[in-house]
């Protein structure tokens, strides 16, 4: 072909670009625009035309197709030297790199961008890198940035209802996110007036109005039926993010029933192989803060792993075009439902700390009223200690589970806690048998000697009271170090009830050896989660006989 020709293809496959629907089906415009790259050999043929593959294929969700066209347009466009052009790579860049993993390559790329853009004169080109700019500061939570793209997009919605279109979709975006809607009405108008502009606008109008309703407490019946027209689209499309969306639009309006069961179309298997694309987060979150309202507690316990790692995110869908809150809440309100309760509160506080610093006064005020029945109505707790892939041994508490490597006393505390309140002989767990044992050579500490030491134990309780009343530490102190002294002595002389214990036999032996272990077990459990490790600890007995003593007041559920 002759350079005209390779021209017109270029712009023909261009323009069909310009026809794709976000998230949907890209049909034949992926293979057009490749045929046209393949044709071109100009640096800017190769950028625009990358660039468009590379947005093609992310905002299909192929994310492994559209990497390498993303690389290739931003070498291709720097080349050309042309600000538009490498605004346009860089468009396709971010929308390639969007996954929840790859925020800080955003904030850089973003920035890079922000230089491009202050070159462009082309108002698309202006709306479009501004909108990129918003989407990272509202993924950040700057609002200072947030509201600086936002007048920059109304300002060019002077010229451009494109960008106007933006500009009111976002600002409703903005003003959701802080609790008001006195404005909703002039801004859906515009939204409306202009949303002929996007082959998606009224897809997103409809979403916002879904949301300015739920906030406004809303639930007329023109409402349920633009939830159930976007019922019809996700399932039309196929659409996950959707799905999603609208499971959680039911929970909030009160159709509970409707709400299960969207989001139970995403058994464990789906949840597995989500990609790690722009709606990761977003889905998890939703689909997390639906389990909890419903009922579906197998669904709390697999996503809150798989949203921890995100603790401390904003949550936006595409584009920004609405706030979801941030993962500290929902996973405050998951953990809390799991027996975490300490990082319950912790999340929670970050959470309402978060929403007070951006104004976020719904969101706010929804998390205060929850949160304490929540943590109220779901106290459980949960531990963790079994054996994991060949070497390692799982310990943790709720949905946490973290490897260590595999001990001896893991084993021994395994045996324990299968059998709670049971007595089990040192000498099985050390894996002799209990009928045979060697004669023993006398026991460690005689009947007097032992007599002895319980007498002075009692003495030392009183004289601790009376220390106590008198206000002297100092003897307090002594005195409490001379009773962890003698009990260490009693603790080494004799087994479970007091029973005397015999020195150099094969039980004695047994004794120590599992002791040991169940020691160094306990210091590696620390390690991994001190909690475990303390209630351990304090409810395990080692001696010639050893046990698991669950307290009665603080049941554990152990998963072994």
């Amino acid at each position: 072909m002759d350079a005209d020709e390779v021209e017109a293809r270029t712009q023909a496959a261009l323009d069909l670009a310009r026809t794709y629907v976000f998230g949907t089906d890209p049909g034949r415009i992926p293979a057009v625009l490749f045929e046209a790259y393949v044709a071109g050999a100009a640096d800017l043929d190769r950028a625009l035309l990358g660039a468009a593959l590379a947005r093609c294929w992310a905002y299909a969700g192929e994310h492994k197709r559209a990497v390498p066209f993303a690389i290739a347009a931003v070498k291709h466009a720097e080349a050309t030297g042309d600000p538009a052009v490498l605004a346009s790579a860089l468009d396709a860049a971010l929308a390639t790199h969007w996954g929840p993993d790859e925020l800080e390559v955003r904030v850089d790329l973003a920035g890079k961008l922000a230089d491009a853009a202050a070159h462009l004169g082309d108002a698309d080109a202006r709306t479009t890198a501004h909108l990129w700019l918003l989407t990272v500061a509202a993924e950040t939570l700057d609002l200072s940035e947030l509201n600086r793209q936002l007048h920059a997009l109304e300002r060019l919605g002077e010229e451009s209802r494109k960008a106007l279109f933006f500009a009111a979709t976002r600002r409703l975006m903005l003003d959701l996110m802080r609790g008001r809607t006195d404005t909703v009405a002039p801004l859906v108008s515009l939204a409306e007036e202009t949303m002929d502009e996007l082959p998606d606008g009224y897809f997103v109008v409809s979403a916002l109005i879904g949301y300015c309703g739920v906030q406004a407490g809303d639930r007329s019946e023109p409402l349920v039926a633009r939830m159930r027209e976007g019922e019809a689209i996700a399932e039309r499309e196929g659409i996950r993010e959707i799905y999603a969306e609208i499971a959680w639009l039911y929970r909030e309006i009160g159709l509970v029933d409707d709400a299960r069961r969207l989001a139970s179309m995403f058994d464990d298997r789906v949840l597995a192989k989500l990609p790690r694309d722009h709606n990761y987060l977003l889905v998890l979150h939703l689909l997390l803060d639906v389990a909890l309202a419903t009922g579906l507690d197998d669904m709390v316990e697999t996503i809150t792993p798989l949203l921890l790692p995100y603790a401390g995110r904003s949550v936006i869908n595409a584009g920004a075009v609405t706030f979801h809150g941030v993962t500290d809440d929902t996973l405050a309100r998951a953990c809390a439902r799991l027996g975490d309760a300490e990082r319950a509160a912790a999340l929670r506080e970050k959470a309402l700390t978060t929403y007070r610093r951006i104004g976020a006064t719904w969101w706010r005020e929804r998390l205060e009223a929850a949160a304490p029945a929540a943590v109220e109505a779901f106290r459980s707790t949960r531990m963790t200690l079994r054996p994991g892939p060949a070497g390692v041994w799982l310990v943790g508490r709720g949905v946490d589970e973290a490897a260590i490597p595999a001990r001896r006393g893991l084993e021994h505390l395994h045996v324990l806690l299968s059998s709670p309140g049971r007595e089990v002989s040192a000498l099985r767990l050390a894996g002799g048998g209990e009928t045979v044992e060697q004669s023993g050579l006398g026991e460690v500490v005689d009947a007097q000697a032992l007599a002895s030491y319980r007498r002075r134990l009692a003495d030392i309780d009183t004289e601790l009271d009376e220390a106590d009343v008198s206000g002297d530490a100092r003897r307090g102190e002594q005195l409490t170090a001379e009773r962890q002294a003698l009990l260490a002595e009693v603790s080494a002389a004799t087994g479970l009830g007091g029973r005397p214990r015999s020195a150099g036999s094969g039980a004695e032996r047994a004794r120590i050896a599992v002791r040991k272990a169940i020691a160094t077990a306990l210091n590696a459990i620390h390690s991994a989660d001190p909690v475990v490790a303390r209630h351990l600890t304090s409810r395990v007995r080692t001696g010639l006989w050893c046990s698991y003593e669950p307290d009665p007041d603080a049941q554990v559920d152990w998963r072994l």
